[in-house]
């Protein structure tokens, strides 16, 4: 099979071992940790609370992003249509799933074409970074920006998924020079995202040196991609391979904590294991722009535009509730000494 063929067939598998399996990561995000101080007499109104946010200049509702997740087929479509019409709803930022699968067959480039649905959104188009060792460069990345009308590129760094692939793109040599290309030629700012294993305070600086705009700092503690390879794996020793990694990576509080204190003006998004407007609360006091979750989103989108929107206006009221109790009139007080650090 052709890695053409091959590819919207793997985002369908995805699909359904992320809503099928147990595909969780043997860490925890480390948020667990971390608890706000009640402040029982907040001298805040409720109903003035301000979640209001800025991200690669631009002003949005909600700290809340959609986490990239699928495209590429049927299912896929529909997932990211319902996705966008609640990001348009509730505020939301979105980020798309790898746009590869389109660059190798136009044809597929609709089941990302989501603007329509959500014109006033924060949108993220999404490519592996591994790929600009595999024949992608500028135009590839420029393509994934014009096929959906993208507000910025999220580059995702995935070795270790890749090397649990049975024929996974493993060449990760020399891929920090050609980031950093991309990064001064396409047209709209760079996000260089993990995909649930963590980037370091280490890492991270060597992105921003040579160009990318923000850090998706995506830590362990949600979905685990070696889980999910470990399901899809075509042999005994494969699945094996891949379970012994169930508790590798950073979790995420760590990831952003580490990020944070060494690069405090470098916009970032949290995401990895976040669970409830209160976990995304806890990163936005710790130094976090936006805060990501895909799961939940991926399984109330499997229902309905509905159920997605109700899934942002939840998490959004646990982030105003998180505040008030906390004496927090918008986001800037609440990332003020409001956490404790627990055992």
């Amino acid at each position: 099979m052709s890695k053409v063929t091959a590819t919207p067939s793997r985002k369908d598998e995805h699909i359904r071992v992320n809503l099928e399996e147990d595909v969780r990561s043997g860490l925890t995000s480390g948020l667990e940790h971390w608890r706000f101080e009640h402040n029982p007499i907040p001298e805040i109104d409720f109903h003035k609370i301000d979640l209001t946010t800025s991200f690669l200049g631009r002003r949005l509702r909600s700290p809340v992003l959609i986490s990239s997740m699928t495209g590429g087929t049927d299912k896929a479509s529909l997932i990211n249509q319902r996705l966008a019409e609640a990001a348009q709803a509730g505020g939301a930022a979105l980020g798309l799933g790898s746009q590869r699968a389109a660059i190798e067959d136009p044809s597929l480039a609709a089941t990302y074409q989501v603007r329509r649905f959500a014109p006033d959104v924060l949108l993220f188009a999404n490519l592996g970074a591994i790929q600009l060792n595999y024949g992608y460069g500028l135009a590839e990345c420029q393509r994934a920006v014009d096929m959906i009308e993208a507000d910025a590129l999220i580059l995702h760094l995935n070795a270790l998924q890749e090397a649990l692939q049975a024929s996974g793109d493993v060449d990760f040599s020399g891929l920090l020079a050609k980031i950093g290309t991309i990064c001064h030629g396409v047209s709209v700012p760079v996000i260089a995202k993990e995909v649930g294993w963590g980037i370091p305070a280490t890492a991270a600086t060597r992105l921003i040196e040579v160009g990318v705009a923000a850090i998706d700092v995506a830590g362990a503690g949600g979905t685990s991609w070696s889980q999910v390879e470990m399901h899809r794996a075509e042999t005994e020793d494969q699945a094996r391979l891949a379970a012994a990694f169930v508790d590798w990576g950073i979790p995420t509080a760590d990831a952003l904590t580490q990020v944070h204190r060494i690069l405090p003006e470098v916009p970032l998004i949290a995401s990895g294991g976040l669970r409830s407007g209160i976990d995304m609360a806890k990163c936005l006091a710790l130094g976090a722009n936006l805060a990501g979750m895909a799961g939940p989103f991926l399984r109330a989108a499997a229902t309905s535009t509905e159920q997605v929107v109700a899934v942002i206006e939840h998490v959004a009221t646990e982030i105003r509730l998180c505040m008030f109790a906390t004496g927090s009139a918008d986001l800037q007080a609440l990332r003020a000494d409001k956490l404790r650090r627990v055992a």
